[in-house]
Protein backbone atom coordinates (compact mmCIF):
# COMPACT_ATOMS: atom_id res chain seq x y z
CA UNK A 1 0.00 0.00 0.00
CA UNK A 2 1.41 3.50 -0.45
CA UNK A 3 0.58 3.81 3.17
CA UNK A 4 3.76 1.71 4.12
CA UNK A 5 5.61 3.16 0.90
CA UNK A 6 5.30 6.79 2.37
CA UNK A 7 6.30 5.47 6.07
CA UNK A 8 8.88 3.26 5.07
CA UNK A 9 10.77 5.89 2.65
CA UNK A 10 10.25 8.33 5.05
CA UNK A 11 12.09 6.34 7.80
CA UNK A 12 14.94 5.54 5.43
CA UNK A 13 15.42 9.42 4.53
CA UNK A 14 15.17 10.48 7.96
CA UNK A 15 18.16 7.94 8.41
CA UNK A 16 19.67 9.66 5.68
CA UNK A 17 20.00 12.50 7.35
CA UNK A 18 20.52 11.52 10.92
CA UNK A 19 24.07 9.99 9.50
CA UNK A 20 24.53 12.84 7.08
CA UNK A 21 27.79 14.77 8.12
CA UNK A 22 27.43 18.85 8.27
CA UNK A 23 24.36 18.50 8.66
CA UNK A 24 22.32 22.39 8.68
CA UNK A 25 19.38 22.90 10.70
CA UNK A 26 17.10 22.84 7.82
CA UNK A 27 18.09 19.22 7.58
CA UNK A 28 17.37 18.41 11.39
CA UNK A 29 13.77 20.19 10.37
CA UNK A 30 13.31 18.19 7.31
CA UNK A 31 14.32 15.04 9.44
CA UNK A 32 11.60 16.19 12.05
CA UNK A 33 8.86 16.78 9.46
CA UNK A 34 9.91 13.01 8.15
CA UNK A 35 9.55 11.89 11.49
CA UNK A 36 6.18 13.36 11.52
CA UNK A 37 4.82 12.15 8.89
CA UNK A 38 6.00 8.73 9.74
CA UNK A 39 3.86 9.16 13.05
CA UNK A 40 0.99 10.61 11.31
CA UNK A 41 0.80 8.28 8.34
CA UNK A 42 1.33 5.21 10.97
CA UNK A 43 -1.59 5.96 13.58
CA UNK A 44 -3.67 6.44 9.83
CA UNK A 45 -3.13 3.35 8.89
CA UNK A 46 -3.30 1.85 12.76
CA UNK A 47 -6.83 3.27 12.44
CA UNK A 48 -7.39 2.32 8.36
CA UNK A 49 -6.43 -1.28 9.63
CA UNK A 50 -8.70 -1.51 12.65
CA UNK A 51 -5.78 -2.48 15.20
CA UNK A 52 -5.65 1.29 16.50
CA UNK A 53 -8.13 0.40 19.53
CA UNK A 54 -5.99 -2.32 20.52
CA UNK A 55 -3.58 0.52 21.68
CA UNK A 56 -5.87 2.43 23.69
CA UNK A 57 -3.15 4.66 25.15
CA UNK A 58 -2.21 5.92 22.20
CA UNK A 59 -5.83 7.40 21.23
CA UNK A 60 -6.21 11.01 20.63
CA UNK A 61 -2.08 11.88 20.72
CA UNK A 62 -2.33 11.95 16.92
CA UNK A 63 -5.28 14.73 16.86
CA UNK A 64 -3.21 17.63 16.72
CA UNK A 65 -0.50 16.49 14.34
CA UNK A 66 -2.20 18.58 10.95
CA UNK A 67 -1.63 21.56 13.51
CA UNK A 68 2.16 20.81 13.48
CA UNK A 69 2.46 19.95 9.49
CA UNK A 70 2.37 23.83 8.53
CA UNK A 71 4.48 24.83 11.45
CA UNK A 72 7.31 22.41 10.80
CA UNK A 73 7.36 23.47 6.91
CA UNK A 74 7.78 26.95 7.95
CA UNK A 75 10.55 25.90 10.21
CA UNK A 76 12.16 24.45 7.13
CA UNK A 77 11.68 26.78 4.75
CA UNK A 78 12.50 29.31 6.74
CA UNK A 79 15.66 28.19 7.73
CA UNK A 80 16.69 26.66 3.83
CA UNK A 81 16.24 30.10 2.81
CA UNK A 82 18.23 32.04 5.66
CA UNK A 83 14.96 34.31 6.55
CA UNK A 84 14.83 32.67 10.59
CA UNK A 85 13.31 35.66 12.44
CA UNK A 86 16.56 37.05 14.32
CA UNK A 87 14.06 36.63 17.93
CA UNK A 88 14.89 32.88 18.30
CA UNK A 89 11.92 32.71 21.10
CA UNK A 90 9.22 34.10 17.99
CA UNK A 91 9.43 30.32 16.53
CA UNK A 92 8.15 28.94 19.73
CA UNK A 93 4.42 30.67 19.18
CA UNK A 94 4.06 28.43 15.97
CA UNK A 95 3.62 25.58 18.92
CA UNK A 96 1.15 27.47 20.97
CA UNK A 97 -1.76 26.09 18.77
CA UNK A 98 -0.95 22.36 19.39
CA UNK A 99 0.26 22.81 22.26
CA UNK A 100 -3.05 24.80 23.38
CA UNK A 101 -4.64 21.26 22.31
CA UNK A 102 -2.81 18.45 23.89
CA UNK A 103 -3.29 20.54 27.34
CA UNK A 104 -7.32 20.90 26.58
CA UNK A 105 -6.90 17.23 25.87
CA UNK A 106 -4.66 15.73 29.62
CA UNK A 107 -8.33 14.73 31.04
CA UNK A 108 -8.96 12.37 27.87
CA UNK A 109 -5.62 11.00 28.14
CA UNK A 110 -6.07 9.95 31.99
CA UNK A 111 -9.04 8.11 31.15
CA UNK A 112 -9.71 4.59 31.23
CA UNK A 113 -8.69 2.51 28.16
CA UNK A 114 -12.60 1.72 28.19
CA UNK A 115 -13.84 5.24 28.11
CA UNK A 116 -11.27 6.51 25.30
CA UNK A 117 -12.62 3.58 23.19
CA UNK A 118 -16.05 4.91 23.51
CA UNK A 119 -15.45 8.79 23.66
CA UNK A 120 -13.03 7.98 20.47
CA UNK A 121 -16.07 5.47 18.63
CA UNK A 122 -18.53 8.15 18.84
CA UNK A 123 -16.57 10.66 17.47
CA UNK A 124 -16.06 12.55 20.70
CA UNK A 125 -19.46 12.83 21.45
CA UNK A 126 -21.19 15.74 23.10
CA UNK A 127 -18.15 16.36 25.39
CA UNK A 128 -15.79 16.84 23.13
CA UNK A 129 -18.16 18.29 20.15
CA UNK A 130 -16.91 21.64 20.52
CA UNK A 131 -13.01 20.90 20.71
CA UNK A 132 -13.63 18.65 17.74
CA UNK A 133 -14.99 21.83 15.71
CA UNK A 134 -12.64 24.34 17.24
CA UNK A 135 -9.85 22.02 15.95
CA UNK A 136 -10.90 21.17 12.83
CA UNK A 137 -11.18 24.91 12.01
CA UNK A 138 -7.94 25.60 13.46
CA UNK A 139 -6.31 22.69 11.29
CA UNK A 140 -7.85 24.66 7.78
CA UNK A 141 -6.78 28.12 8.74
CA UNK A 142 -3.20 26.68 9.70
CA UNK A 143 -3.13 24.89 6.73
CA UNK A 144 -3.91 28.19 4.06
CA UNK A 145 -1.93 30.60 6.09
CA UNK A 146 1.45 28.44 6.06
CA UNK A 147 1.07 27.26 2.83
CA UNK A 148 0.54 31.29 2.05
CA UNK A 149 3.56 32.35 4.23
CA UNK A 150 5.79 29.80 3.02
CA UNK A 151 4.89 30.93 -0.61
CA UNK A 152 6.02 34.41 0.35
CA UNK A 153 9.54 33.50 1.66
CA UNK A 154 10.28 31.32 -1.44
CA UNK A 155 9.26 34.44 -3.65
CA UNK A 156 11.11 36.39 -1.13
CA UNK A 157 14.01 33.87 -1.51
CA UNK A 158 14.13 34.21 -5.18
CA UNK A 159 14.71 37.64 -4.95
CA UNK A 160 17.58 37.42 -2.28
CA UNK A 161 19.54 34.82 -4.27
CA UNK A 162 20.04 37.14 -7.57
CA UNK A 163 22.01 39.89 -5.16
CA UNK A 164 24.26 37.15 -3.68
CA UNK A 165 24.94 34.11 -5.94
CA UNK A 166 25.89 34.38 -10.02
CA UNK A 167 24.41 30.91 -10.66
CA UNK A 168 20.89 30.55 -9.09
CA UNK A 169 19.96 27.07 -11.23
CA UNK A 170 20.59 24.35 -8.16
CA UNK A 171 19.82 26.77 -5.31
CA UNK A 172 16.58 28.85 -6.45
CA UNK A 173 14.34 25.90 -4.64
CA UNK A 174 11.43 25.75 -7.02
CA UNK A 175 11.01 22.29 -6.24
CA UNK A 176 10.04 23.59 -2.69
CA UNK A 177 7.70 26.10 -4.05
CA UNK A 178 5.75 23.56 -6.30
CA UNK A 179 5.83 21.11 -3.12
CA UNK A 180 4.27 24.02 -1.16
CA UNK A 181 1.35 23.99 -4.10
CA UNK A 182 1.02 20.38 -3.45
CA UNK A 183 0.78 20.81 0.38
CA UNK A 184 -1.92 23.50 -0.41
CA UNK A 185 -3.57 20.79 -2.50
CA UNK A 186 -3.51 18.83 0.34
CA UNK A 187 -5.06 21.39 2.48
CA UNK A 188 -8.04 21.71 -0.03
CA UNK A 189 -8.68 18.23 -0.33
CA UNK A 190 -9.34 18.08 3.89
CA UNK A 191 -11.64 21.34 3.69
CA UNK A 192 -13.28 20.11 0.55
CA UNK A 193 -13.50 16.02 0.18
CA UNK A 194 -12.63 14.96 4.06
CA UNK A 195 -12.24 12.00 2.72
CA UNK A 196 -9.44 10.23 5.20
CA UNK A 197 -8.30 7.25 2.43
CA UNK A 198 -7.87 10.09 -0.27
CA UNK A 199 -6.30 12.88 1.41
CA UNK A 200 -3.78 10.60 3.28
CA UNK A 201 -2.95 8.55 0.15
CA UNK A 202 -1.72 12.59 -1.16
CA UNK A 203 0.17 13.07 2.42
CA UNK A 204 1.91 9.35 1.40
CA UNK A 205 2.68 11.05 -2.28
CA UNK A 206 3.68 14.36 -1.31
CA UNK A 207 6.22 12.71 1.52
CA UNK A 208 7.93 10.47 -1.23
CA UNK A 209 8.47 14.00 -3.41
CA UNK A 210 9.77 16.41 -0.16
CA UNK A 211 12.14 13.48 1.17
CA UNK A 212 13.19 12.65 -2.66
CA UNK A 213 14.30 16.31 -3.42
CA UNK A 214 14.62 17.88 0.07
CA UNK A 215 17.90 14.70 0.60
CA UNK A 216 19.66 16.45 -2.28
CA UNK A 217 19.18 20.03 -1.57
CA UNK A 218 22.10 21.50 -0.79
CA UNK A 219 23.22 24.04 2.12
CA UNK A 220 22.59 27.47 0.11
CA UNK A 221 23.63 30.09 2.79
CA UNK A 222 26.30 27.68 4.87
CA UNK A 223 29.10 30.63 4.68
CA UNK A 224 29.15 31.98 8.22
CA UNK A 225 28.92 35.31 8.94
CA UNK A 226 31.54 37.25 8.71
CA UNK A 227 32.98 40.06 10.79
CA UNK A 228 34.31 42.71 8.51
CA UNK A 229 36.24 45.32 9.65
CA UNK A 230 35.40 49.01 10.02
CA UNK A 231 36.94 49.95 5.99
CA UNK A 232 38.72 53.15 5.57
CA UNK A 233 35.81 54.79 3.14
CA UNK A 234 33.50 54.94 6.32
CA UNK A 235 35.54 57.96 7.02
CA UNK A 236 35.80 59.31 3.48
CA UNK A 237 32.16 60.44 3.18
CA UNK A 238 31.67 63.64 1.63
CA UNK A 239 30.11 66.05 3.78
CA UNK A 240 29.44 69.26 0.81
CA UNK A 241 25.44 67.86 0.82
CA UNK A 242 24.56 64.90 2.71
CA UNK A 243 21.20 65.16 2.74
CA UNK A 244 21.68 63.85 -0.92
CA UNK A 245 23.73 61.18 -0.70
CA UNK A 246 22.52 57.90 -1.91
CA UNK A 247 25.52 56.38 0.12
CA UNK A 248 24.89 58.09 3.42
CA UNK A 249 23.59 55.60 5.44
CA UNK A 250 25.64 53.36 4.26
CA UNK A 251 28.99 55.02 4.99
CA UNK A 252 30.12 55.75 1.15
CA UNK A 253 30.27 58.45 -0.87
CA UNK A 254 28.96 59.12 -4.40
CA UNK A 255 32.49 59.67 -5.63
CA UNK A 256 33.77 56.95 -3.83
CA UNK A 257 31.49 54.45 -4.81
CA UNK A 258 31.67 55.36 -8.39
CA UNK A 259 35.42 54.90 -7.87
CA UNK A 260 35.00 51.43 -6.48
CA UNK A 261 32.41 50.92 -9.46
CA UNK A 262 35.30 51.48 -11.91
CA UNK A 263 37.21 49.67 -10.02
CA UNK A 264 35.19 46.69 -10.12
CA UNK A 265 34.66 46.75 -13.77
CA UNK A 266 38.25 46.77 -14.56
CA UNK A 267 39.08 43.68 -12.12
CA UNK A 268 36.18 41.67 -13.43
CA UNK A 269 37.41 42.62 -17.15
CA UNK A 270 41.69 41.52 -16.25
CA UNK A 271 40.70 38.87 -13.70
CA UNK A 272 37.53 37.46 -15.66
CA UNK A 273 36.59 36.65 -12.30
CA UNK A 274 33.08 35.77 -13.65
CA UNK A 275 34.30 32.57 -15.31
CA UNK A 276 34.01 30.81 -11.48
CA UNK A 277 30.54 29.16 -12.48
CA UNK A 278 29.77 29.53 -8.12
CA UNK A 279 31.13 33.16 -8.07
CA UNK A 280 29.33 34.72 -4.95
CA UNK A 281 29.10 38.16 -3.86
CA UNK A 282 30.71 37.69 -0.87
CA UNK A 283 33.80 36.16 -3.07
CA UNK A 284 33.94 39.36 -4.71
CA UNK A 285 33.74 41.44 -2.11
CA UNK A 286 36.68 39.99 -0.40
CA UNK A 287 38.79 41.28 -3.70
CA UNK A 288 37.92 44.37 -3.60
CA UNK A 289 38.08 44.47 0.13
CA UNK A 290 33.85 46.09 0.92
CA UNK A 291 31.59 44.75 2.99
CA UNK A 292 29.35 42.91 0.50
CA UNK A 293 26.49 44.85 1.38
CA UNK A 294 28.40 48.06 0.36
CA UNK A 295 29.25 45.61 -3.26
CA UNK A 296 25.57 45.25 -3.79
CA UNK A 297 24.62 49.04 -3.27
CA UNK A 298 27.13 49.59 -5.85
CA UNK A 299 26.13 47.20 -8.54
CA UNK A 300 22.63 48.41 -7.96
CA UNK A 301 22.84 51.86 -8.48
CA UNK A 302 26.16 52.23 -10.31
CA UNK A 303 25.19 49.17 -12.79
CA UNK A 304 21.69 49.40 -12.69
CA UNK A 305 21.71 45.47 -12.15
CA UNK A 306 21.27 42.81 -9.42
CA UNK A 307 24.76 40.56 -9.06
CA UNK A 308 23.34 37.87 -10.74
CA UNK A 309 22.47 39.83 -13.87
CA UNK A 310 25.70 42.00 -13.57
CA UNK A 311 28.00 38.92 -13.83
CA UNK A 312 25.83 36.56 -16.21
CA UNK A 313 26.58 40.04 -18.54
CA UNK A 314 30.15 39.39 -18.84
CA UNK A 315 29.52 35.92 -19.12
CA UNK A 316 27.45 36.82 -22.12
CA UNK A 317 29.62 39.27 -23.88
CA UNK A 318 32.65 36.68 -23.17
CA UNK A 319 30.86 34.08 -25.33
CA UNK A 320 29.78 36.39 -27.87
CA UNK A 321 34.04 37.43 -28.18
CA UNK A 322 34.82 33.58 -28.14
CA UNK A 323 32.17 32.93 -30.68
CA UNK A 324 33.92 35.13 -33.15
CA UNK A 325 36.39 33.66 -33.00
CA UNK A 326 37.52 31.54 -35.91
CA UNK A 327 39.57 29.16 -33.50
CA UNK A 328 36.57 27.82 -31.64
CA UNK A 329 34.59 26.77 -34.75
CA UNK A 330 35.43 23.10 -33.85
CA UNK A 331 33.92 23.83 -30.37
CA UNK A 332 30.38 23.15 -29.07
CA UNK A 333 28.40 26.21 -27.86
CA UNK A 334 27.89 24.56 -24.14
CA UNK A 335 32.07 24.13 -24.51
CA UNK A 336 32.15 27.75 -25.07
CA UNK A 337 29.60 28.65 -22.40
CA UNK A 338 31.10 26.80 -19.79
CA UNK A 339 34.07 28.49 -20.51
CA UNK A 340 32.66 31.90 -19.67
CA UNK A 341 31.36 30.61 -16.36
CA UNK A 342 27.81 28.85 -16.95
CA UNK A 343 26.98 26.19 -14.86
CA UNK A 344 23.89 25.03 -16.95
CA UNK A 345 22.62 24.88 -20.66
CA UNK A 346 19.00 26.09 -18.96
CA UNK A 347 20.44 29.46 -17.44
CA UNK A 348 22.66 29.57 -20.71
CA UNK A 349 19.95 29.61 -22.80
CA UNK A 350 17.76 31.70 -20.78
CA UNK A 351 19.78 34.49 -19.84
CA UNK A 352 21.78 34.88 -23.53
CA UNK A 353 18.17 35.17 -24.87
CA UNK A 354 17.00 37.84 -21.90
CA UNK A 355 20.29 39.86 -23.01
CA UNK A 356 20.13 39.41 -26.57
CA UNK A 357 16.84 38.38 -27.67
CA UNK A 358 18.17 35.13 -29.53
CA UNK A 359 19.24 32.09 -28.46
CA UNK A 360 22.76 31.32 -28.69
CA UNK A 361 22.17 28.64 -31.89
CA UNK A 362 20.06 31.63 -33.89
CA UNK A 363 23.14 33.95 -32.36
CA UNK A 364 26.25 31.73 -33.77
CA UNK A 365 24.22 30.99 -37.37
CA UNK A 366 24.95 35.00 -37.64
Amino acid sequence: MIFIAGISIALFISALLLVKKDKSKSDLFLMFWMLLNVAHLGFYYLNYSGTLFDYPQLLGIQLPFPLLQGVVLYFYVSNVTNQVPKQKWISFLHLIPALLAYLYMIPFFLRSAREKIEIFKQAGGEEYAAFMGILQISVFLSGIIYVVWCSLLLRKHKKNIRTQFSDIEEINLSWLQFLVYGLGVVWCLVIISQEDFIIYQAVAVFVILVGFFGVQQKNIFNKPKEVYRKLPEEKLIEKENPTKEKYQNSGLSDHLAEERFQKLNQLMTEGQFYKNPTLSLSDLADKLDLHPNYLSQIINDNGGQSFYDYINTFRVNEFKKLIALPENKKYTLMALAYECGFNSKSSFNRYFKKITGETPSQYAKK
